[in-house]
């Protein structure tokens, strides 16, 4: 009699990321950052379990010890506990490290901050932690053509979003308004509430919801954004898109995303850009291709043609007996290198077109022709 293992495999992490096992931590964060924004929930066509699955893989695989034991113990990884608490049902999906922010989602506390708070690092005593809520990531799609593609462009992108109050700075307060101590929280930005769970009772921070985050109070709101220190406003950002990108890459500026409360981290603007196809290029790699057709008897005797490439139009050399299909290289000639001054090469597929319809004179030459063996 055979009995069948309780174990489930665990989910091929990654395989759910798209990166390769021996993947660095800038790829696999590369990686996370561009599936969470396109599966994240708040978007329209959004997946909140694809979104979760990404996540769990990313906490696991962004975690060198986590990896680590991931990496040796492969589905046991959970039953084993991992380095410590990784699996065994102790789940973090969807939470990030950074203040409450998830790849533009407000999803609470990150899973760092409830390790500190079970051990007494948010307790009494312990430092002040910065509370207030981080501003979110903004995705923005860029379509260039395929000649902006070579040379690189550049794009005034107007966006609608929380941006940092001029009048108060980010603080929340009127100007001259007296600062006081939140005497809610003490000043220390947090609140904490008795939470019980599997390892028994623990104290929980959470965002003094008086003083949000900042453990001080003004004795008057700011009157433009009432004590956000975020208005939403209409701007303009400058965005240069380097030559040889390609398309679906990502150009991300830091800090150009939403403002955070009081003054808190903004968040990042990612510009997703989109390159045209071109009516007579095609891109391998750094390379451009095209096709230039010749005639029988140029292909056979050889000549010089013109090629139109992405800059100019040169002359190319077609040697005697240049059969169709052949390749031909024009160095220099293709997409730069992203970030390098070095540029590929373009490459000419000569086609040879042979007459349908021939004169009689032309007839009788390819007899001659064909008689002698040629």
């Amino acid at each position: 009699m055979t009995s069948r293992s309780s174990k489930t495999k665990m989910a091929d992490y990654y395989n759910i990321l798209g990166v390769d096992k021996g993947a660095s931590d800038d790829e696999i964060k590369k990686a996370y950052r561009k599936l969470a924004h396109k599966h994240h929930p708040d978007k329209q066509g959004g997946d909140a379990d694809k979104f979760k699955e990404i996540n769990a893989a990313y906490q696991v695989l962004s975690d060198k010890s986590k990896r680590a034991q991931y990496d040796q113990f492969g589905s046991d990884f959970e039953q084993r506990g991992g380095a410590g608490f990784g699996g065994g049902g102790f789940g973090f999906d969807g939470f990030s490290a950074r203040n409450g922010s998830a790849s533009g989602g407000d999803f609470g506390e990150g899973f760092e901050d409830i390790f500190s708070n079970i051990f007494g690092g948010g307790g009494g005593g312990g430092r002040s932690r910065d509370m207030r809520k981080a501003g979110n990531d903004i995705q923005v799609d860029v379509e260039l053509t395929f000649e902006e593609m070579v040379s690189g462009a550049h794009r005034d992108i107007e966006l609608y979003q929380r941006i940092l109050c001029d009048v108060c700075k980010g603080s929340g307060g009127e100007p001259g308004a007296r600062e006081e101590t939140c005497s809610t929280c003490k000043g220390s930005g947090q609140v904490h509430k008795t939470v019980s769970s599997f390892f028994g009772s623990f104290s929980q921070a959470y965002v003094c919801p008086t003083c949000q985050g900042m453990g001080k109070t003004f004795s008057q709101k700011c009157h433009v954004c009432h004590g956000e220190g975020r208005v939403k406003q209409q701007r303009k950002v400058p965005v240069d898109i380097p030559a040889g990108i390609s398309d679906g890459q990502t150009v991300s500026m830091q800090g150009q995303g939403e403002a955070g409360e009081r003054g808190a981290q903004s968040g990042d603007l990612y510009i997703i850009v989109h390159v045209k196809s071109h009516s007579k290029f095609t891109r391998e790699g750094n390379n451009l291709l095209s096709t230039e057709h010749v005639s029988f008897s140029q292909a056979a005797l050889g000549d010089k043609i013109n090629i139109e490439t992405i800059d100019e139009t040169v002359k190319m050399k077609i040697p005697a007996g240049t059969q169709s299909g052949e390749l031909f290289r024009i160095k220099g000639k293709g997409v730069p290198s992203l970030g390098r001054s070095n540029r590929g090469d373009h490459l000419v597929k000569i086609i040879v077109d042979v007459p349908k319809n021939l004169s009689r004179e032309q007839r009788k030459i390819l007899e001659e022709i064909q008689k002698a063996g040629l």
